[in-house]
This record gives C-alpha cells, sequence and structure tokens, in this order.
C-alpha cells in the first residue's frame, strides 16, 4: 500500500494535483483544461475515468477553469466551500456538490481531507493536509505569507507541497504593473522564495521526506532560482536535495510515492 501524489500541472497559467491511495484518486483543483487534464494523467499512467473527486481550493480561474469541461467528461463529486462555489462566474453546474469549510475534516473512501483557511485574495481559501495508511501530505499554494496556523499545518508531513511564487527580485523590476506587484508582495498574495526559504530555515520541522516547489510564476520567477534558495535553506537541515522537485506549467512532476 502507498500514497501518491504529482503536481500535474503547477503555476501562474493553472493548477491541478493528483493524489492516489489504495482506494481514493482525487484532483485537488482543476485549472487544466480536459484535454491537458486527461493527457497529463495518462502521462503518469493514470485516466480521468479512475478519479472520485475534485477538490478545489479557491475560486480564482488557474484553480477552477477545468471543472466545467471535466464535469462535462463524467460525473464527479466536487468539494467545495460555499463561498467559493458563489464566487465562480460564471456558476458552474454540478450533480454531486458537497461544501467544505476550514477546521472541518471530512473522508473520501481511506482518504482524510483536511481544509485550513489561508491569506490570500479570494472568498475562502484553504489549504489542506491529507492523510491516509499513516502518511501525511499537505498541499498548501496562493498565500501571501506564513501564518501561524500554516505552520502548525505543515508540522508532521512526509509530503510537503508548498508555493515559491516569486522572485522579489524579479518582481520589482518585472513587466507586471505597479498595483498587481503589489497584490502579489502583500498578505494576501503569493509567497516568495525567500519566504519559503525563510519558512525552511526557521520553522520547518525537518520530517517531510519529499518536498514540492509549487505555482512557480512564469514572469518573474525562474525554476533554478526557486530550487537555489529553498537548496540553502534546506541543505542545513539534513534535507535530501534529491527530493527537492519543482512543478511545472506544462509537464506532470515526477510520481512521489510514499
Amino acid at each position: 500500500m502507498s500514497v501518491r501524489i504529482s503536481l500535474l500541472g503547477s503555476s501562474s497559467s493553472g493548477n491541478c494535483t493528483f493524489v492516489a491511495t489504495s482506494q481514493a484518486k482525487i484532483l485537488l483543483d482543476a485549472g487544466l483544461n480536459p484535454t491537458q487534464t486527461q493527457k497529463r494523467l495518462n502521462a503518469i499512467g493514470e485516466s480521468l475515468d479512475g478519479i472520485d473527486a475534485l477538490i478545489i481550493s479557491h475560486e480564482h480561474t488557474d484553480h477552477t477553469c477545468g471543472i466545467p469541461g471535466l464535469l462535462g467528461k463524467r460525473t464527479l463529486p466536487v468539494y467545495i466551500g460555499n463561498k467559493t462555489f458563489a464566487a465562480i462566474s460564471p456558476n458552474i453546474e454540478c450533480d454531486s456538490l458537497e461544501f467544505i469549510s476550514a477546521g472541518e475534516s471530512f473522508q473520501l473512501k481511506d482518504l482524510r481531507i483536511s481544509p485550513f483557511s489561508i491569506p490570500h485574495d479570494a472568498a475562502d481559501p484553504l489549504g489542506f493536509t491529507l492523510e491516509a495508511e499513516g502518511i501525511k501530505i499537505a498541499h498548501v499554494t496562493d498565500l501571501g505569507y506564513m501564518t501561524e496556523l500554516v505552520i502548525h499545518k505543515l508540522t508532521g508531513c512526509d509530503v510537503m507541497v508548498l508555493e515559491s511564487n516569486h522572485d522579489l527580485e524579479m518582481l520589482k523590476v518585472g513587466p507586471y504593473p505597479w498595483f498587481l506587484k503589489q497584490r502579489i508582495m502583500g498578505r494576501e498574495g503569493h509567497l516568495s522564495n525567500e519566504g519559503a526559504s525563510r519558512f525552511f530555515s526557521e520553522c520547518f520541522d525537518g520530517q517531510a521526506r519529499y518536498i514540492v516547489l509549487a505555482h512557480l510564476s512564469e514572469s518573474n520567477n525562474h525554476p533554478d532560482i526557486a530550487r537555489m534558495e529553498a537548496a540553502r535553506a534546506l541543505q542545513p537541515r539534513g534535507f535530501d536535495l534529491e527530493h527537492l522537485y519543482l512543478g511545472s506549467k506544462t509537464t506532470p512532476s515526477p510520481v512521489i510515492e510514499v
């Protein structure tokens, strides 16, 4: 028995993560179109036919634009916050809708999913821990800073997916208008390479065997810079840098099996 996870797509353009246990298979967010979702599932030996549910973190289109197309291909239950559901425009039509809330865990077959609040400029943004077979995964992207709650939720994880969205200097001199730069750098924006690195240096408990840096900006970051920043903080902690992965806009991440 094992728990498997792969980031099918992770960028400012589209986000979707596959998680499987011995009994359950889910997609966490649906920011890829159905063709890409199916193609990337096939690339890791999976199929849309095997998916049991969609879990949605927040309403921004890079996390939700694929929902209508996926539901057009097959009936799937959608687990989503009620404020998030109300904020999606146009409204999605779903035959099986399950409302979820921060602080209220729920069970999907053998998979225990625990949503928690994160700071982001959305109606009710959520991070998640997912637990099965004695394995704990944390999945936290789209957050402006590391709150005490987030740090607590990341404790004791075997696999950690954490945002490393932008390099501060690249963002400051980059092409975005100033109001957008302020939004990204704000406390309800996105976590920078420096913010992730600071967490790894100061608050990481050292238990995670695998770390995936997620939601890298295409305009304001570079994979080598994100990896270097994280590695600089993780190496003194004894973390095996062979198990430091990066999400990608174009291809699934390696399947992590624990």
